[in-house]
């Protein structure tokens, strides 16, 4: 065991006197590497960021290596994978998912001299730790529209993975946007304590359909939930997540919000290349090209495609917000003003419901 520990110990310091202020003069050659919280066949939040990686590949060629690693727990088991990686020579180190934000930056205090970016997070604990994330909830606007719109039943749902501000503030979105332009609109939301299983996101469409649910949004990172609502005959419709989800498109899927993360992937492992790479913070949204709107089908009428289209732009273009007042909190208590617009830091902290949500946030 001493000798293990003597060994990790060298090859650490190793790690630590080659790369020691090469970032700042650029690097001939990066070797990038990603932990996924899924396989890259999940058809979704995996499977996206892949597509991100090999994008990368793509627009670098020899002067990019790529490492991966599937399915990691959250947990214990990131911060074993993390280490591996930092020793086994990882330039720079991408974190794909929110369980990974306390092993990131264990690991990041080790090696001062290795880059991490922890996708969805809001740690920065060390300056070797970035943070990057997309305004789903602006991709969640437009879907709410459309539910709102196309629902028969005036009962539309909701798959929410964990009671974590990113989802909490997707379901509100959602429902917000359905409940302007149907305020007829009920929002049913199940919870499957999952990023991927699709056995327990095809329960948890089941769950909705049998309350006569007609629109399903899900965070979740397969597309079981599609699967379900195929089955339906055309009365249930639903939403690519992560990714476009296209093998739908016949089917249930009426659009997606799509993660495109290759854009900043090239762009961190370039500033390693040429050596003006900083801590940052990124939060970009529809107008960064970071979440796109998939294909709108025919199955939605004309004027319902034209006025989500429309949403779209005027968020991109910043003349609309999804969270703009008068919205009152589940309790009917006032949280933003007439014309007001949610501040950032409410989004990410957000741990409530808007008025007209039924049902409680799992503790």
């Amino acid at each position: 065991m001493k000798r293990r520990n003597l060994l990790a110990t060298a090859a650490m310091g190793l790690s630590l006197a080659l790369t020691g202020g090469a970032f700042a003069q650029g690097l001939d050659k990066v070797k990038a590497c990603f932990v996924y919280v899924g396989p890259i066949g999940d058809g979704g939040w995996t499977y996206q960021h892949h597509q991100g990686a090999m994008a990368l590949k793509e627009k670098f060629g020899d002067k990019v290596e790529i490492q991966y690693q599937e399915s990691v727990p959250e947990g214990a088991d990131a911060e074993r994978v993390l280490t591996q990686m930092a020793l086994g020579g990882c330039n720079i180190i991408f974190t794909t998912s929110f369980g990974y934000m306390d092993a990131t930056n264990a690991v990041a205090a080790k090696f001062p001299n290795v880059k991490f970016e922890h996708a969805t997070g809001f740690r920065r604990d060390y300056p070797n730790v970035s943070t990057y994330n997309a305004r789903f909830y602006e991709g969640r606007a437009v879907e709410g529209l459309i539910a709102g719109r196309m629902t028969k039943s005036n009962k539309i749902g909701y798959i929410g993975s964990f009671p974590i501000p990113e989802v909490i503030m997707g379901i509100n979105s959602y429902y917000l946007s359905a409940k302007k332009v149907n305020p007829n609109v009920e929002l049913s939301v199940v919870w499957a304590f999952t990023w991927f299983d699709p056995a327990k996101e095809a329960d948890a469409a089941k769950a909705l359909i049998d309350q006569g649910v007609d629109v399903i949004a899900s965070h979740t990172d397969s597309t079981a939930p599609l699967a379900e609502a195929a089955k339906t005959d055309g009365k249930v419709i639903g939403f690519g997540q992560a990714s476009d989800m296209a093998e739908y498109k016949d089917g249930p899927r009426v659009t997606s919000i799509i993660d495109n993360w290759g854009p900043y992937y090239i762009e961190r492992v370039g500033a390693l290349l040429d050596g003006t790479y900083e801590q940052k913070d990124t939060w970009a949204g529809i107008a960064g090209g970071e979440v796109l709107i998939g294909e709108i089908t025919d199955k939605v009428p004309a004027d319902v495609k034209a006025e989500a289209e429309a949403l779209r732009d005027s968020i991109a273009a910043g003349t609309y917000h999804p969270f703009t007042g008068p919205i009152n909190k589940q309790d009917g208590s006032p949280w933003l003003a007439e014309g007001q617009v949610a501040p950032d830091a409410d989004l990410l902290g957000m741990n409530f419901y808007v008025e007209g949500i039924v049902g409680d946030i799992p503790q």
